[in-house]
């Protein structure tokens, strides 16, 4: 009998290396958790909004500024509702998205590492004091984390200048 269970361990672990072995092997890089915290916290900028602006007053201001600017809303994901609706309390949050579809179109073409930063994600919450935030990604360390060739260099800059308006008014609630 324990020659039985032995040979049925021995032929798993064969038929899992040999599984293992067919499938493509996904390389796993040294995680430094001290690094991977400083980096997440470098690539996330957070700014309080003006003592005056509620939520709605910030994102009304950054639609309407985006539009002006012609830079769409592609996404409007109210997640603090989606919670609600399934049973619990949440503090306010919702997430917008703009973009430029065609420079996202030439970006992504040059470097797909660009699709995963599409579109501009904004987001909009309150904190446990009822504070308003819009958290949206380092548009600077992005721009400048990345070799762009020369034509590209221009429209990257384009889209955080454009980013960094749509939040400006709406931190400070600019109609």
């Amino acid at each position: 009998m324990r020659i039985c269970i032995l040979f049925m361990a021995l032929a798993l672990a064969l038929t899992g290396t040999t599984q293992a072995g067919s499938k493509k092997e996904i390389e796993k890089p040294a995680f430094d958790k001290t690094i991977a915290r400083q980096m997440i916290d470098n690539s996330i900028q957070r700014f309080e909004l003006a003592e005056d602006v509620s939520v709605d007053d910030a994102i009304e201001s950054m639609q309407l500024r985006a539009n002006m600017l012609n830079f769409k809303m592609v996404a409007d994901l109210p997640l603090s509702e989606q919670v609600q609706a399934m049973g619990q309390d949440a503090n306010y949050m919702r997430i917008l998205a703009f973009c430029d579809a065609l420079i996202a179109k030439k970006m992504v073409e040059y470097n797909i590492i660009f699709a995963g930063f599409l579109p501009c994600r904004v987001a909009v919450l309150e904190d446990s004091n009822g504070k308003g935030w819009i958290v949206t990604m380092n548009m600077d360390m992005m721009l400048h984390a990345v070799d762009l060739p020369e034509n590209l260099q221009p429209l990257a800059q384009q889209v955080r200048d454009t980013i960094y308006e749509i939040v400006d008014a709406g931190v400070n609630g600019d109609l």
